[in-house]
């Protein structure tokens, strides 16, 4: 009977963490990541959502005869955003993990 104990114990911390990674995803959601392509020709933010939500494109980029070259350095610079955002939410569960995958976890985040 001693074991139902230990698992008790472990429900109880794993619902710790559950609490605690929802604070976190709220705390996440404020910060915000910069990224850019084409040497700062393209810049994006987005949040901690994972929501683009500013883009500044340089004048010298925006070439009516070269849309797909403009084309690239947005989906570049986007997709350099989604990861740093990525990144930077896998090091925070991390924290609060110690490193310990936490099967469903990340849902939260």
């Amino acid at each position: 009977m001693k074991g139902f104990g230990n698992i008790g114990n472990l429900l109880g911390q794993l619902q710790k963490i559950q609490e605690q990674a929802k604070e976190m995803q709220k705390e996440l959601e404020k910060k915000v990541v910069e990224a850019s392509a084409g040497g700062d020709m393209v810049i994006v933010k987005m949040n901690g959502k994972k929501e683009l939500i500013d883009i500044k494109i340089s004048k010298e980029v925006v070439n009516p005869e070269d849309i797909e070259m403009l084309e690239d350095l947005i989906i570049a610079a986007v997709n350099k955003a989604y990861t740093e955002v990525q990144n930077m939410t896998t090091a925070e569960l991390s924290k609060l993990t110690g490193g310990l995958n936490i099967p469903g976890l990340s849902n939260f985040i």
